[in-house]
């Protein structure tokens, strides 16, 4: 599941629904929100809360609820399914309660047997496992979520995320976890919403692709909203299966030429992304030409002086001393170059001119 973040600390604009909209359209199925923000007004949390459930519902897509032990009141709801609490909050939308502090295990189990239970993946333990089996839970209800830190600095260590995941999927458990945004970032730090802290300013596609070579399936921007740039790159990846990198022309009459659709040779190179089919193109004989240092994002074609493999495009990994027989004809922009390690073999990329925004699909 893909999913975005909306929160209850602003009324839902024009600008939020049509958001909504474009990311359910280009795949994504979920929102989490928070009920729990002690800067918000909790009294316009029921009239906002009810405003996205309806959202949600007609966009079809899930809604899971951030709560702790008191936030639901705040709200006007309950915990107790003795008198329809429960089947209030779905009425309105919610299809899901992520659990944070203040609430037993009991009552988790209970609420297990009525929607979807976030439990937090950072901090449950073998324990809680086993009271939860003791209540009679249902295990099929239940999702792991990892928290988002919005201070820098704090958020998960890859190596001990990676070892929680793999515990959490042992006893049965999905795991779900955050990314920052790049559009508008949420208050009052406005420094990301990552679970990873190495994904804080990473380019919101690379921490997704990061997070699912760490084989995590559920991943929610925790930010506000991304940019439409990044949303378009996105909508290439998830719909078309391919990643799209701008590349910066530095004056080669060669520039035209690499830009278009490639895809990265199934025996992967350490140093530089291959082109697999870019030798078969018909092109003219590729004179001497910007033979510079290869920096990381370099995108270069080789010359004639490099006999029959002349014209293959490649595109740099890492810093690379120059070479003569090989011409720097474009740099992949800086927001783009955290993707390139992550085009494996197979892999379908796209260099592109223009800023993805203006891309006509």
């Amino acid at each position: 599941m893909n999913g975005i973040s909306i929160f209850l600390s602003e009324e839902l604009t024009d600008e939020i629904r049509e958001y909504v909209k474009s990311m359910h359209q280009i795949g994504f199925t979920g929102i989490f929100t928070s009920l729990h923000i002690p800067e918000d007004d909790a009294s316009m949390y029921l009239e906002r809360l009810t405003q996205l459930g309806a959202l949600a519902k007609a966009e079809g897509m899930t809604l899971m609820a951030d709560i702790s032990g008191k936030s639901l009141e705040y709200a006007g709801f309950s915990l107790d399914l003795s008198d329809g609490q429960i089947e209030r909050l779905k009425q309105i939308g919610i299809t899901g309660l992520r659990m944070d502090y203040d609430i037993c295990n009991q009552k988790i189990a209970e609420l297990s047997h009525h929607l979807t239970i976030g439990l937090n993946a950072s901090t449950i333990t073998k324990s809680d496992i086993d009271e939860l089996k003791q209540y009679g839970a249902n295990f099929s209800n239940f999702q792991a979520w990892h928290n988002y830190y919005p201070r820098v600095e704090t958020g998960l260590d890859k190596d001990v995320f990676i070892k929680i995941n793999q515990w959490l999927k042992v006893n049965g458990l999905k795991v779900f976890a955050f990314i920052s945004g790049n559009g508008k970032l949420r208050g009052p730090l406005f420094d990301g919403l990552p679970s990873l802290e190495i994904h804080r300013n990473l380019n919101p596609l690379a921490a997704y692709l990061s997070l699912k070579e760490y084989d995590v399936e559920n991943i929610f921007i925790g930010d506000p909203m991304i940019n439409r740039r990044t949303i378009n790159q996105f909508d290439y990846y998830l719909n078309q299966q391919q990643i799209i990198l701008e590349v910066e022309d530095i004056s080669s009459q060669y520039y035209q030429h690499v830009l278009g659709e490639h895809v990265n040779r199934q025996d992967v190179a350490r140093d530089v992304v291959r082109s697999a089919k870019s030798r078969m193109k018909m092109v003219p004989d590729i004179h001497r030409e910007f033979t510079i240092e290869r920096h990381l994002g370099a995108v270069t074609i080789d010359n004639c002086y490099y006999g029959r493999y002349m014209g293959e495009i490649q595109v740099v990994k890492h810093d690379l001393p120059r070479n003569n027989r090989v011409n720097v004809v474009g740099i992949v922009i800086d927001e783009d170059k955290p993707l390139i390690e992550l085009i494996t073999g197979g892999t379908r990329f796209k260099l592109v001119a223009e800023r993805i925004c203006q891309i006509q699909q």
